[in-house]
């Protein structure tokens, strides 16, 4: 049994786009490479333009679409769990639209991208940001690190 917890959740009209034993794989490779505490969970949103620009729109008054927006769980007060469940982490959302779109640009599959994706992030939720270019550079070879082996 796995020490993390990772829910996949897939907009039907991507279903059979989408390998989400892959994202859930990917996730929990991040969480462990990070030390996150186990029993942690983490949930994933594979959606569409429509709705990650509204999400972006009420939390980051940007209205546009964005390929992922990460909500982190735990810098916020604590809320009620029901007993027994894990930490929760946070949650991670990615527009498919976009990905494909960012796929195509790059050359590469959607696979790829979405594995990129919420690599990106789940490192933001865990404190990781490229505001600053240091920071960028931390941020971008820690993904390459944890991407290794999924690219072609």
């Amino acid at each position: 049994m796995s020490q993390y917890t990772v829910k996949v959740m897939v907009e039907s009209a991507f279903a059979e786009q989408v390998a989400e034993r892959g994202l859930e794989e990917q996730a929990k490779k991040v969480l462990t490479a990070e030390r996150v505490a186990p029993g942690s969970e983490l949930s994933v949103m594979v959606t569409d333009d429509k709705t990650i620009q509204d999400l972006n729109r009420r939390f980051r008054n940007i209205d546009e679409p964005t390929d992922v927006l990460s909500f982190g769980l735990g810098d916020g007060p604590a809320f009620a769990t029901p007993p027994g469940s894990g930490n929760q982490a946070g949650e991670v959302v990615i527009s498919f639209p976009t990905a494909l779109r960012q796929a195509q640009e790059a050359g590469h599959d959607v696979k790829q991208e979405l594995l990129h994706l919420l690599t990106h992030g789940v490192l933001h939720i865990l404190g990781y940001d490229h505001e600053a270019p240091d920071d960028a550079r931390k941020m971008h070879a820690k993904e390459e690190v944890l991407l290794e082996g999924w690219r072609h």
